[in-house]
Parts: C-alpha cells; structure tokens; sequence
C-alpha cells in the first residue's frame, strides 16, 4: 500500500512540473487585430474575383414566364453553356460576342440576357422571358 501511495504522489509530482501553458489573449486590443487581420487575408481584389468566376463552371437556374424552369451550367474556360429544360432534355450552346451581358446559342437554340434577365429561344417555340433564381 505504501508503494502505491508513493507511485501516485511521483506520478502527481512529474504532471505538475510540466511546461506551463502559454496564455492566449481572449480579449482587447490584440485579438481585435488578429481579427482584423484574418478578415484581410481572405478578402479578394476585384480581379481575383473575377478570375475565379471565368475559369470555372457557374450554374444558375432560371424560371420563365411560359413557366418553363432552365438548368443552365456556364462553362466559361470551354466559352459554353449547357441549358437542362423541365424535362431533363440538355443542349450545349456556344458562346459568342456580346456587347452587353451574355450571348449563347447553337442551331435553333439562344440564351441572351443581362443581369438576372435573360431571354430563351428554343427551336420552334416563342421566345420567353426568364429571371435567374439561383
């Protein structure tokens, strides 16, 4: 009995003369700039922005007014667009110049717009406004 009460009085003795902790500061000045300096490493410039967007694939849906809903993925580094209809039904649009906004098409099929409005002609129907949801 006496071993074990001098093993646990070494084991206690050991623990306690560990490296002390180092003492993080959880508050004022210091964790203010820590903060505001993570928030400044994360933050990206315009242009690093819009690389992003430009070599990558976007998707956004659209609804239009003939209550038709659009799945349409922009592949930009290919200059494409594939549009999905209601029904599953897929076409690969091709992009081309526009002035303003965005222009894709391929026989019988255009997607133009601007901003969240957008207008789609599929081969054989009226052309119809759409606005982008997602």
């Amino acid at each position: 009995m006496k071993f074990l009460a001098v093993a646990v009085v070494a084991c206690l003795s050991l623990t306690a003369c560990g490296q002390k902790p180092k003492d993080a500061p959880t508050d004022g000045d210091s964790v203010r700039v820590r903060a505001q300096e993570a928030q400044t490493a994360r933050r990206r410039t315009g242009a690093e922005a819009q690389d992003r967007a430009m070599n990558r694939v976007i998707r956004t849906v659209y609804l239009c007014n003939n209550s038709e809903r659009l799945s349409v993925d922009f592949d930009n580094p290919r200059q494409m667009a594939t549009v999905r209809n209601s029904s599953g039904e897929a076409v690969d649009l091709f992009q081309e110049r526009a002035a303003d906004g965005i222009w894709y098409r391929a026989s019988g099929y255009e997607l133009r717009g601007k901003g969240v409005m957008a207008t789609w002609t599929s081969d054989g129907r009226e052309p119809t406004d759409c606005r982008a949801v997602d």
